[in-house]
């Protein structure tokens, strides 16, 4: 079955997705994406050998879960809040089709299975037992955790590589060997945070502080910290407070403090901000401050963040000004008429970086995954493996705060 998208897409956003989730719930989507080859001419020769030739990988085969979730959406009635629900797999899909289609250029055709996941596990199960599903030679999907944590089985049994391309949860909660996580989980950024300080600090004139309340989300965030310094750099003192007030008490004239605040939770962490940027300003105290990941789609004061040089890990940065994200913008405006969310272009930098690797080494591509390092538009691909999870995505950038907005610094 097939769409024709190019008139599918209205300038209006609310208007754009109504259509698509229109067209999108009367048909299954099957996808396909064939290169522009030319044929080459082929001289029969007058004694043929007869050998034995293995066949020659000419398709890759892909099956996508995205959850649409059509199944709830009644067409005559459907409104806009209904309609934002469907932005993110929406936008998801456009960006895994365009890096899909990228990939072709490559030479190899793609047939691409979309299905409605439907963030259910009763369809997933239905979905897993269709033919086209079970020769794939990979599963891109399902987005969210209990997704991926029930099609691990169907995964790990037919031997079948899935990437889970959104989630940031821990491959350890899933013990599939055959999942790839591309996003880095909360412990990639604990360590990301640590190796960065130890690179810029001196151990002998520094102090590293992590204020944490020690509820479950902070915690999560200053285990990996504290773990990291205690295994790789024993040489740095780590101290621990439950708050900059009693922090404060805390200090000493003539060190350089490297202070991580591990929380997300916003009213703990302006109040915070405005302590320490007084200790900074006031007291003298020199301080920078690095943040939850989290922090990223929040907002605090920003005359204190940059003057307190705040820093966060982030798995997901943009730079406008970059030539290569100019061209995917003016592409993804004239296919779609609208603009590429986040979403858009996690989805085209999974879609081109393992349809590229698929095209490139066929059915045995996951042998190469810890090769073949990518520089994506939104992050770089750098996979290690562990026979017990999987393969897993270690590379975040660090961002600073300055010139009114995060630059990246490494």
């Amino acid at each position: 079955m097939w769409i024709d998208k190019n008139n599918l897409y209205s300038k209006n956003r609310f208007f754009r997705t109504y259509l698509s989730v229109v067209v999108l719930a009367m048909v299954a989507v099957v996808y396909s994406c064939s290169p522009k080859v030319t044929k080459p001419v082929v001289n029969t020769p007058v004694k043929p050998v007869e050998q034995k030739v293995e066949p020659k990988f000419t398709q890759g085969n892909i099956s996508v879960f995205i959850p649409f979730q059509l199944n709830q959406y009644n067409l005559k009635t459907i409104n806009k809040s209904q309609i934002g629900k469907a932005d993110m797999p929406l936008d998801f899909y456009q960006g895994l089709m365009l890096g899909i289609d990228s990939a072709a250029n490559d030479g190899l055709n793609f047939k691409v299975n979309v299905f409605d996941s439907r963030d259910n596990n009763s369809q997933l199960a239905a979905l897993s037992k269709k033919e086209a599903v079970k020769l794939s030679n990979l599963l891109i999907g399902p987005v969210f955790p209990d997704g991926i944590k029930y099609m691990s089985a169907f995964s790990e049994t037919n031997k079948l590589p899935m990437i889970s391309p959104l989630a940031a949860s821990k491959p350890t909660e899933f013990n599939n060997p055959y999942l790839i996580s591309v996003v880095p989980d909360i412990d990639m950024h604990g360590f990301k945070m640590a190796d960065y300080i130890a690179a810029n600090y001196k151990a002998d004139q520094s102090i590293v502080v992590l204020i944490n309340t020690k509820k479950a989300s902070d915690e999560a965030f200053a285990g990996p910290i504290k773990r990291r310094f205690a295994a790789k750099y024993p040489s740095v003192l780590v101290q621990e407070f439950s708050s900059t007030y009693v922090f404060e008490t805390k200090m000493v004239k003539g060190k350089k403090y490297a202070v991580i605040v591990c929380s997300d939770d916003a009213p703990f962490v302006a109040p915070s901000l405005t302590k320490l940027y007084r200790l900074k300003t006031i007291a003298g105290y020199p301080i920078q401050v690095f943040g939850h990941p989290n922090w990223v789609k929040q907002t605090y004061n920003i005359e204190q963040l940059q003057n307190l040089q705040a820093a966060i890990s982030s798995s997901y940065h943009i730079d406008y000004k970059n030539k290569r994200i100019i061209d995917f913008v003016r592409i993804y405006r004239a296919k779609y008429d609208i603009e590429p969310t986040e979403y858009a272009f996690r989805g085209f930098d999974t879609g081109y970086y393992f349809g590229k690797i698929l095209a490139k080494h066929g059915p045995n591509y996951a042998d190469f995954l810890l090769k073949e390092r990518y520089k994506g538009l939104h992050n770089d691909f750098e996979f290690d493996y562990n026979a017990e999870y999987g393969y897993f995505n270690r590379h975040l950038s660090l961002l600073q705060y300055k010139d009114m907005s995060l630059l990246k610094v490494d």
